[in-house]
């Protein structure tokens, strides 16, 4: 159990742009190969999708860390809180998934929809991780190195 204290906005944001980073890749891998697997094979697509997921879904991040930051009562966090966290993240980003790959395809059909759906399973446990690495990172040590770096200290 990891023992968490309230997290700043920068490291929010931080986390954010490394999860972003992660995620986008992921679903321009994941488009490119069901557009090809239903033989509407397209890199352009693929990078529109994840394009447009990176700039939306990099401000709805940041709101879901802040609202889980609120959630946390006593400073741990367990396994099971990260899974719930992962859960409640997934439904979100799924269902934009869906409707960003669906707009970017001009279809709302099954192409779109095995996008999101392969991606519910690649990026549940690519989030875990995710989330795990960054219990893992000291709150502040990263601040406070840069402050000494500067001279600010």
């Amino acid at each position: 159990m990891a023992q968490y204290k309230q997290e700043s906005h920068i490291r929010s944001l931080l986390k954010g742009i490394s999860w972003r980073v992660v995620a986008t890749t992921d679903t321009i891998l994941v488009a490119l190969l069901i557009t090809c697997l239903f033989g509407q094979c397209s890199i352009e697509d693929a990078l529109k999708i994840g394009a447009a997921e990176f700039l939306i879904k990099f401000f709805v991040y940041y709101i879901h860390e802040r609202v889980w930051q609120r959630y946390r009562k006593d400073g741990t966090v367990t396994k099971r809180a990260t899974i719930y966290k992962s859960i409640s993240w997934r439904l979100v980003a799924t269902t934009m998934t869906f409707i960003i790959s669906g707009a970017v395809l001009e279809s709302f059909n099954e192409v779109a929809l095995f996008i999101a759906l392969t991606e519910l399973i690649t990026k549940f446990a690519l989030y875990y991780f995710h989330e795990r690495l960054w219990l893992r990172l000291p709150l502040g040590r990263i601040r406070n190195y840069v402050y000494r770096k500067l001279g600010k200290n």
